[in-house]
């Protein structure tokens, strides 16, 4: 081979890729910023696939780069995790709105029921919530943010890039002193003479000791369930199962009589009365459920009438009424410990989706 031909070849290699290493790269809305700007982190995706908007016109994070700090909140309504985080963002989001502060919450439904608008709506209601909720029925936001968990936490500086996330519940002060910072970042960038406060919001809500709840949540429906499931029928795709109880029950596992359908997340009351069964390990005792018109639910706890929204009847007894979908605390406590959970409905259309402890 000959050497000097090499050689020129690969001198013109070298200024090829120099050429190209010169050239810029194409910039995105999100990009345009200079490199003092641009913070460590990455572009936040834009909301994708919305259906809906609460407390809001059509809203979108490319108009707010530039302009605010955005904390997009990934949430469901039914979801306990969720509702016990919501205490914190909206007391964040009525203390920090007015120095900069844009709270996104980004509804993206574990169940069919809660694409329901009006579901959503009475949600945000409920809990007070005022700041925008886009409808992510579909999930696209979710998908493009690559989420896996509910609740989700994504915080995006003034231009635009997501600089912490947070996923589950906890980290409340970690988030707040990260506003703070984004936002005084802000007030520079902007040229505002701000000062963030120095103390952190003040928040009555409730945090479990997560390493006393020994009973995992619980999921029902072919679909959906996890494997606590405890008679020996299982949970056959849309079939109706006449469910008798055993004689005896294993700890953590849902158990049933009557007759109930099998849907994909939920079983669904067909026979006039069921039972439902559990031992658990928890303080509080919540469930994803609803019924159509509506059905009375007697609660015991260890053979004791017991329950957290009630009313005692004439016979002692704990009956509920459940409607709406949505979650309910069936059982509140003050300690965390073992107990056999017994649920005695009345009138078909009773659907069960999950339960959740804290």
């Amino acid at each position: 081979m000959n050497k000097p031909i090499v050689l020129i070849s690969v001198i013109a290699l070298i200024i090829a890729a120099i050429v190209v290493l010169q050239e810029p790269a194409p910039k995105t809305e999100v990009e345009r910023v200079t490199p003092a700007q641009k913070k460590s982190g990455i572009p936040a995706p834009e909301l994708a696939g919305i259906s809906g908007y609460i407390n809001t016109d059509k809203i979108t994070l490319k108009e707010l780069v530039g302009k605010k700090v955005v904390l997009v909140d990934i949430w469901t309504y039914s979801c306990i995790n969720c509702q016990r985080t919501l205490p914190y963002i909206t007391k964040w989001y009525e203390k920090y709105n007015d120095k900069g502060l844009e709270i996104i919450g980004v509804h993206s439904p574990e169940f069919d029921f809660e694409k329901k608008r009006e579901n959503v709506e009475r949600a945000v209601k409920k809990f007070g919530i005022t700041y925008p909720v886009v409808l992510d029925n579909d999930h696209g936001t979710w998908n493009a943010y690559q989420n896996r968990y509910w609740p989700a936490k994504y915080l995006i500086d003034i231009n635009g890039y997501v600089v912490w996330k947070h996923f589950g519940e906890g980290g409340y002060d970690e988030a707040e002193q990260k506003i703070q910072e984004l936002l005084q970042e802000r007030a520079e960038r902007l040229g505002m003479k701000e000062t963030m406060p120095e103390e952190m919001a003040e928040v009555k809500a409730e945090t479990p000791e997560f390493g006393r709840i020994r009973t995992p949540e619980i999921y029902l429906g072919y679909a959906f369930t996890r494997g606590n499931f405890g008679n020996k029928e299982n949970l056959p795709a849309r079939q109706t199962v006449n469910y008798t109880l055993p004689k005896t029950f294993a700890a953590n596992q849902v158990y049933l009589e009557g007759s109930w359908f099998v849907d994909k997340d939920h079983v669904k009351l067909v026979s006039k009365t069921g039972k439902i069964v559990l031992k658990y390990d928890a303080k509080n005792v919540n469930i994803v459920a609803a019924a159509d018109p509506g059905s009375n639910v007697t609660v015991t706890r260890d053979d004791k009438p017991v329950g957290s929204w009630c009313s005692v009847s004439p016979e002692k007894k704990c009956v509920s009424t459940i409607r709406e979908e949505d979650l309910y605390t069936i059982i509140s406590s003050e300690e965390y410990g073992e107990h056999t959970l017994v649920m005695t409905v009345e009138n078909q259309g009773f659907r069960l989706y999950t339960f959740t402890f804290g």
